[in-house]
C-alpha cells in the first residue's frame, strides 16, 4: 500500500509518519513538504513542493490513501487570507491530484467545531474543507474532528499549553468530549482510516479521542 502525508512536519503529521513507516502494509510513504524532511527512511519518498504550484504530472500523486494533517493558525498565517490557503485551498488541491492519481481514500485532521455555516471563522473554514471534499467523490472519506490537541509541539502556543495543562487536571471531572486529544491518538485514527479505507463518509469526534 502506497500512502500520502501532507503536513508530515506537525504535530499530528509527525506521529502519522512514524506509525506509517512500521506498518507492515505500507509499501512507501509520500510526504510533500516545502522544506526537506531531516528523517531518511527507506519507505519515505519526500518530494520538495509548492503547495501554491503543486506538480501535477509527478508519478507520486499515484498512491492508495491520503492522510492530511496540514493547518496552521492566525497567528502564524498572519492574515484571513494567508490561513484559508494553509487550511482549505492546499489541503483540496491535494486532494483533487491524488484522486486522479487513483486513491480510494482520504482522511483528514479537521476540528471539533467544524461547521461550513458556523459565524466562527475558524470553524467555518474547516467546515468548508469537509464540505468541498465531500463533494469530490473519495470511497472513503473519513473526517477526525479532535479537540484541544495536547502534545509537544516545535513551535510556542502560550494558550493551547495552558489550556491543555488545565484540562489534564481536571479530566477526572469533565465528559469526554471536553477532554484533551493526545496526538497520538489522533494520529492513529487518522492511519486506520487510511489503511482500512471504509466505504463512504466517516466522523472521529473528540470524545472518541480524549485522554
Amino acid at each position: 500500500m502506497q500512502v500520502m502525508l501532507v503536513g508530515a512536519t506537525g504535530l499530528v503529521g509527525r506521529h502519522v509518519l512514524s506509525q506509517l513507516l512500521v506498518e507492515d502494509s505500507v509499501e512507501r510513504v509520500v510526504a510533500p513538504t516545502r522544506r526537506p524532511l531531516e528523517l531518511v527512511h527507506a519507505k519515505l519518498l519526500n518530494p520538495v513542493v509548492d503547495f501554491d504550484a503543486l506538480p501535477v504530472d509527478a508519478p507520486w500523486w499515484q498512491v492508495d490513501s491520503v492522510v492530511c494533517t496540514l493547518g496552521t493558525t492566525m497567528k502564524q498565517a498572519g492574515s484571513r487570507e494567508a490561513f484559508r490557503r494553509v487550511d482549505h485551498a492546499y489541503p483540496l488541491a491535494v486532494a483533487r491530484q491524488a484522486l486522479r492519481g487513483g486513491a480510494l481514500s482520504y482522511a483528514l485532521n479537521s476540528a471539533a467545531g467544524a461547521d461550513a455555516d458556523s459565524r466562527f471563522f475558524y470553524n467555518r473554514v474547516k467546515g468548508e474543507l469537509e464540505r468541498d471534499l465531500a463533494a469530490l467523490g473519495y470511497v472513503s472519506l473519513t473526517l477526525v474532528r479532535p479537540g484541544l490537541i495536547d502534545g509537544a509541539r516545535s513551535e510556542l502556543r502560550p494558550a493551547e499549553h495552558l489550556g491543555g495543562i488545565a484540562l489534564r487536571a481536571l479530566a477526572p471531572l469533565l465528559p469526554r468530549r471536553m477532554r484533551v486529544n493526545p496526538a497520538e491518538r489522533i494520529a492513529t485514527a487518522l492511519v486506520d482510516a487510511a489503511l482500512q479505507a471504509r466505504p463512504g463518509t466517516h466522523v472521529v469526534k473528540a470524545e472518541q479521542l480524549a485522554a
